[in-house]
């Protein structure tokens, strides 16, 4: 079904604002999110009686919301995106400390994502790439894992090491050829089983499970046990046969940045915490700021935030049923180091295929985009998977350093100097079965819901989401159908 232009008997009236969108600064990294409560009284009463209107607002400036924005952008429907932070970005953001460039969390973008290669430039990102593959520490050493397609000398030399056998590495290639022949839909909603059954029905063995599937993959999801839907795990291996890992070269806020660049700057109002959510029944619907301002929209409303804080807001309005925990969590520490002194040169990958220790995988950032850090120095990105809530950043660092000490030396790892470390209590949602990724964004007309727990938990996911949001929208607000 196409819809047709569409014409809106409204009055779209202009909004000014002195927190438009601007670049991306350093914000400490636990900082909240955005928090919006049907509950909450307004900061005051002191509102005009007709209240600046625009066509839909759009609460939350990620990666969906951004996409929502683009799409009504394109349809050339009014809109405001409004979110409580000093940037766009939501999970993806990026800080500039010291010449060094830090994401905020383990965050890669993979280039196959169908939506992203429709919405953004890929040339612009200056995209950086990864070795296709990886190394895996096991056995007091470090192994190869290697894409054949891309790496097949490499790939000859890996067949006799301990990460797997002969068979699981030829099962990798039959297991690539399998979702290689499916479309995104069909993997999308095919029979589901945790990703580690999955595993063993197609016959890996526990050692290539244990010693790469869990690291690598555990890595993605931020599920070491590979719980998550075996629906995630083919959509990202598809992904990963048909596309490159890469880091945009100005760090991964670079991605929502982008995207952010290309609308109205007049229509993207940071440090813009809506309290209030008000249904009307003729004139749409308001919200209302913490400094005071309303708006309203008479379109309707599209709501692109975590899905927790979803839940909370729409009480009694809406019930997707329980919020699966635990949440994702993971830990990012950040060390610099004088960059003769880094130990390979490889923009690879390492994975934790011990089964010991607390480090899940890392890699040294200024192999892979020499622009994370300054003339002369490297850049260490070391990440874990849950949040060591009950280990403070000293022990953690400390803790780091010895088991990094155990896999490069400690005349290497003991000129490491540390920089920071981002606990990231909310990284993705639970996406174990039974999942729907490709639940509907209305909640009713006027009201949408986006971000990637409404489909997949990747970049794709959230930005597939945000586009479905306006095409909800505009579905059941088209005069006109063909």
């Amino acid at each position: 079904m196409n819809l047709t232009a569409l014409s809106f008997p409204f009055s779209f009236h202009s909004y000014s604002s002195s927190s438009h969108i601007k670049c991306i600064s350093s914000r400490p990294p636990n900082a909240s999110s955005q928090q919006i409560s049907l509950d909450s009284p307004p900061p005051n009463n002191n509102h005009p009686s007709s209240p600046p209107s625009t066509g839909v607002v759009v609460i939350g400036a990620g990666l969906a919301g951004l996409a929502a924005a683009t799409r009504l952008q394109a349809e050339k429907i009014p809109f405001l995106l409004l979110d409580a932070s000093d940037a766009v970005g939501g999970r993806v953001r990026t800080d500039f400390v010291d010449g060094f460039i830090l994401d905020r969390g383990f965050q890669i973008f993979i280039t196959a994502y169908p939506q992203a290669q429709k919405l953004l430039d890929y040339r612009s990102l200056n995209l950086q790439k990864f070795y296709s593959g990886a190394q895996v520490y096991y056995d007091g050493g470090f192994h190869v894992v290697a894409d054949p397609l891309r790496h097949f000398s490499d790939s000859l030399q890996s067949l006799a090491n301990p990460i797997g056998s002969v068979v699981d590495k030829i099962l990798i290639g039959l297991t690539r050829i399998r979702v290689l022949t499916q479309s995104d839909d069909e993997i999308l909603t095919a029979k589901e089983v945790k990703t580690i059954d999955l595993l063993r029905k197609i016959g890996f063995s526990d050692s290539i499970m244990d010693r790469f599937f869990r690291p690598f993959f555990g890595g993605i999801f931020f599920d070491r046990e590979l719980e998550t839907t075996s629906r995630l795990f083919n959509f990202i291996f598809k992904c990963l046969a048909l596309g490159d890992n890469t880091l945009p070269a100005n760090g991964i806020a670079a991605i929502p940045e982008q995207l952010a660049g290309k609308l109205d700057p007049n229509s993207v109002l940071l440090n813009s915490r809506v309290v209030t959510i008000n249904q009307e029944s003729e004139e749409g619907i308001t919200v209302s700021l913490q400094n005071g301002e309303v708006i309203r929209s008479e379109l309707g409303l599209i709501l692109a935030v975590e899905e927790f804080e979803a839940v909370k807001i729409l009480a009694g309005k809406w019930d997707p049923g329980r919020m699966k925990k635990p949440v994702r969590s993971t830990v990012c520490l950040y060390f610099s180091m004088d960059s003769e002194k880094v130990p390979v040169k490889d923009p690879v990958l390492f994975l934790n295929g011990s089964s010991r220790g607390i480090v899940n995988n890392m890699f040294f950032a200024t192999n892979v985009a020499q622009s994370y850090a300054p003339p002369g120095k490297a850049l260490v990105s070391v990440s874990l998977i849950g949040l060591y809530d009950d280990v403070s950043d000293e022990e953690l660092v400390e803790r780091v350093v010895k088991e990094m000490s155990g896999w490069f030396g400690e005349a290497v790892v003991g000129s490491w100097s540390y920089l920071r470390l981002y606990r990231i209590a909310f990284a993705q949602p639970n996406q174990c079965p039974p999942t729907d990724l490709r639940k509907n964004p209305r909640v009713y007309p006027g009201l949408y819901i986006c971000g990637d727990y409404v489909t997949s938990a990747t970049f794709d996911g959230a930005l597939v989401s945000g586009w479905r949001a306006v095409e909800a929208l505009l579905k059941d607000k088209a005069l006109v159908k063909v």
